[in-house]
């Protein structure tokens, strides 16, 4: 079993915010692999299907993005997943809008999401992929960015990181994800 996990905040107002990429890949990983998210439980919309030789799962997590720990541990723990069948994507600060950075571990930084997942997985060693979104200017508070939208500059550089992403997210349900790591790192 595989969990493919998209953080984000739910509703219509947060649609295409920086804040959202995670459940943006999620979006096309359901059009590439052809499912649906048909299932509310676990304080999340979340479908799978069989895929190549594993059942994966994808999962939108309808907490608000703070509170993404309280329906993804709770999901694992009713399928008995353990943390080396996670995937994360997130939005990164940190790396320019448009990079997309692959890892199996590491510090949540001062994403709030990423920080109710390590505190409820009692753990930061699970892998991610983190979505550039660069930093806002100087003088713009970091809440208005993350929930704004992209330039379009920008937004050409989002769309093609998301198909990146979504890349290798669906290759992570056939190959090990060291291997997609050297693949989509380079």
């Amino acid at each position: 079993m595989k969990l493919i996990v998209g953080l984000g905040n739910p509703g219509k107002k947060f649609d295409r915010t920086r804040h959202n990429v995670g459940f943006e890949v999620i979006d096309k990983c359901q059009n590439e692999l052809n499912f649906e998210l048909d299932q509310a439980k676990f304080k999340g919309a979340f479908g799978f299907k069989k895929v190549g030789n594993d059942k994966v799962f994808l999962l939108k997590p309808l907490t608000y993005m703070n509170l993404s720990g309280e329906s993804i541990v709770p999901l694992m723990n009713y399928f008995k997943m353990d943390k080396e069948q996670l995937l994360v994507i997130y939005d990164d600060l940190d790396l320019p809008a448009g990079k997309i950075r692959l890892r199996q571990k590491g510090s949540p930084g001062g994403h709030n999401g990423m920080k109710s997942i390590v505190q409820h997985l009692g753990t930061d060693q699970f892998n991610r992929i983190r979505v550039g979104i660069g930093r806002p200017e100087p003088g713009t508070a970091i809440p208005d960015y993350v929930l704004g939208t992209f330039p379009p500059d920008d937004r050409q550089k989002i769309d093609e990181a998301v198909d990146k992403a979504t890349e290798a997210a669906i290759s992570w349900t056939e190959k090990d994800f060291l291997k997609v790591m050297n693949e989509f790192n380079n």
